[in-house]
C-alpha cells in the first residue's frame, strides 16, 4: 500500500507547523556529518505494468554524502543533505522486456531536506528530495539464444532513453549515540520516488538505506536564563 502524494503533503504541512509553533529555547545541536553506507534500491513499474513486478530484484548500491543538521528549537531541526548514489533494479530471467536478466544501474546526485522531531536521542523525520542522474548502464544477460550486453546509459524524450530527473519524499527514524567529542548516528529511511526514470516504461525509485553517520558536536545556543550568568 503506497501513500499518495496528498497524504505525505499533509503529514509535511503538520511536522512544519509545529516547528513553527514551538519555542526557540534551548535549540538541537547544530553539526556536520559524514556517511558512507549501502543502499538497496528497486524500481516500482507503476500500474500499468503488473506483468513486471514478479520479476523484481532488488539492487545493492551505495551512498556516500554529508549533512547539516540545522537546531531550530528544542525538539524539531532542518536537515539538508546532498549525496551521491549509485541505484538501479533488475529483472529476473523469462521477463517480458528483455527475456534475460536485466540490470540498470544508475548513479544519482540527490539533495533531500528533512524536517526532524527530536525524542531525547530518538528522531523520526520527513522530507522532500530532487536527485539528477549523472550517468549509468544497462545490462542484459547473455545465454544460449541470446547474447549479453553492456550499454551505457542515454539522456532524452526518445523511448530508450532515460529521464535525468527525479523527486519524491524520504522518510525514516533514527538514534543519536553521544561519543566524547562527535555523535554517532544510526539512521534508516525509505525512499519513495515520484517521477518516471524512463520513457518506454514506468519506472520510479525505492530506496531502503540504513546508514552510519559520523558527525561533530557545535555548542549549543544559551537559553534566555543562562546569557544573564
Amino acid at each position: 500500500m503506497y501513500l499518495s502524494f496528498f497524504t505525505i503533503a499533509k503529514l509535511l504541512a503538520t511536522i512544519l507547523l509545529l516547528m513553527i509553533i514551538s519555542v526557540p529555547t534551548f535549540p538541537q545541536q547544530s553539526r556536520f556529518g559524514i556517511s558512507i553506507n549501502s543502499l538497496t534500491t528497486n524500481f516500482n513499474y507503476g500500474s500499468s505494468n503488473k506483468s513486471l513486478q514478479p520479476y523484481k530484484k532488488a539492487f545493492k548500491g551505495l551512498q556516500i554524502g554529508t549533512s547539516y543538521q540545522a537546531g531550530i528549537s528544542r525538539m524539531f531541526s532542518i536537515v539538508p543533505e546532498i549525496n551521491f548514489a549509485i541505484k538501479g533494479g533488475a529483472l529476473k530471467a523469462n521477463n517480458p522486456v528483455a527475456f534475460n536478466k536485466l540490470t540498470l544501474r544508475i548513479y544519482t546526485v540527490e539533495t533531500p531536506v528533512f524536517a526532524r522531531l527530536h525524542l531525547k536521542q530518538f528522531y523520526i523525520n520527513a522530507g522532500p528530495y530532487t536527485a539528477y542522474t549523472l550517468g549509468g548502464r544497462l545490462k542484459i544477460n547473455g545465454s544460449e539464444d541470446l547474447a549479453g550486453s553492456s550499454t551505457k546509459v542515454s539522456f532524452g524524450s526518445e523511448a530508450t532513453e532515460l529521464n535525468r530527473w527525479d523527486y519524491g519524499f524520504q522518510a525514516g527514524a533514527g538514534y543519536n549515540f553521544k561519543l566524547k567529542k562527535s555523535t554517532l548516528t544510526l539512521d534508516a529511511r525509505y525512499g519513495y520516488g515520484l517521477a518516471s526514470i524512463s520513457n518506454d516504461i514506468n519506472r520510479y525509485n525505492r530506496t531502503l538505506n540504513i546508514s552510519l553517520v559520523v558527525s561533530n558536536r557545535q555548542k549549543k545556543s544559551k537559553g534566555p536564563e543562562n546569557r544573564n550568568k
